[in-house]
């Protein structure tokens, strides 16, 4: 046992031994501030290859942890205060994107050299007993699992603020595109950055119904849309999956087949647009075609096969008066002959008002079909012969199922 100058505390001589040695050892923190910033550019690569930790900053961090080590290792009961530095550390290099193995192993590095330095100051003072040198080893690699710890916990943290400000602005920039923000061209270029899509080239987008409310449709979505060469961003909303199809020179064909084999949930798909300044309009266009599907429908509606209920859907008003016109006076009649008349006149329409060709369709006999034309004649009033009023009927039918009046 040993006894300090001026005090009655009487204390182990290893640990005045790891006090004294510490002490030397700040005597030089700047020259071993030096050597380690030259051992982690040659040991761990990163740090240059990445270039994201400028090297005042690098030194100044080696400088200022090396110290609060160094301090710990001299402190029988060293507390949190000692951590400011490892903290700060761990949150700036998550801010630069260093990945945190590779600031982990810095710090590992900077231990070797702490211990080497400790263990130089012992030569020079002449500390040669084994048990005095283990016990300064020991020391030194328990400081710095506990600042690599804080360090890590540092990262994690500023990590997760990093990730939730990206969300935000990622979600930011998606409204923007969505809603009209894309003629910007400031706006459009940090868009096509953070989405990882081309300012030009052609486009679609689809809208599809979010039944499980995660992200594991827009990932499997996005790897399948990537077989046929076709890149997308994708955003979950709390309704309805948005997906933003950069085509390239696939046709808009191949990525509704795509769509269809993948998406087991009603959506819409638009026609195809040019560049990210017209996403607005495409994205008005899926929305409109996902409403073209009738209730229950599980299916892709393409815009571009649904123009006849796109419009109809765009003109409510102009939809009703069509169907009060043609088709409220058949609520009258029960409903299995109603179904019956309804189904007889969507055959006709199809056939192009061709009797024998609406015979065909509905399997019944020729004089079926012109009595059910007839008896349909008698209940609304309408002259079916008329080539010019055979469009507006279809539209009628079309916008009857799109807008089916109270029974």
């Amino acid at each position: 046992m040993s006894k300090v100058a001026g005090s009655d505390t009487t204390l182990p001589v290893a640990s005045l031994t790891v006090e004294s040695l510490a002490e030397s050892v700040l005597l030089h923190l700047p020259a071993l501030t030096d050597a380690l910033v030259e051992t982690i550019y040659e040991q761990n690569p990163a740090y240059r290859e990445l270039d994201s930790v400028p090297q005042q900053d690098l030194w100044r961090s080696c400088h200022d942890n090396v110290a609060r080590v160094v301090q710990m290792v001299a402190d029988a009961n060293p507390g949190v205060r000692y951590f400011d530095a490892a903290l700060e550390t761990g949150r700036r290099r998550a801010e630069q994107r260093m990945p945190l193995d590779d600031v982990l192993r810095s710090y590992r590095l900077g231990g070797r050299l702490v211990w080497e330095a400790l263990i130089d100051e012992a030569r020079a003072q002449g500390v040669v007993e084994s048990a005095a040198l283990l016990d300064v080893a020991s020391k030194v690699w328990e400081v710095v699992d506990r600042t690599s710890a804080q360090v890590a916990a540092a990262y994690h943290a500023a990590e997760r603020h990093l990730v939730r400000a990206d969300e935000r602005r990622r979600s930011t920039l998606w409204e923007g595109l969505l809603h009209g923000r894309a003629k910007d061209r400031a706006f459009v270029q940090e868009a096509a950055t953070v989405l990882d899509v081309p300012v030009t080239g052609r486009y679609a987008v689809v809208a599809i119904d979010n039944l499980i409310d995660d992200d594991c449709t827009a990932a499997w979505l996005e790897r399948q849309l990537a077989r046929v060469r076709v890149g997308s961003a994708w955003q979950v909303r709390p309704q309805t999956v948005v997906g933003l199809l950069a085509l390239g020179m696939e046709s808009p064909e191949t990525v509704l087949q795509v769509l269809r084999d993948s998406v087991h949930a009603p959506a819409g798909l638009s026609g195809v647009v040019n560049g990210l300044a017209e996403v607005e309009i495409a994205y008005r266009q899926a929305m409109l075609a996902r409403r073209t599907l009738l209730a229950g429908q599980i299916d892709v509606a393409a815009l571009t096969d649904r123009l006849p209920e796109a419009l109809l859907l765009s003109a409510p008003e102009l939809a009703e008066q069509l169907v009060q016109t043609w088709l409220v006076p058949l609520m009258t009649v029960p409903t299995a002959e109603r179904e019956l008349l309804l189904d007889t006149l969507d055959k006709w329409v199809t056939a192009a008002g061709s009797v024998r060709r609406t015979a065909d369709l509905a399997h019944c006999h020729r004089n079926t079909v012109i009595n059910r034309l007839h008896r349909i004649h008698q209940i609304t009033g309408r002259d079916l012969n008329d080539d010019g009023l055979r469009l507006e009927l279809g539209l009628a039918l079309r916008a009857f199922r799109l807008f089916p009046p109270p029974a």
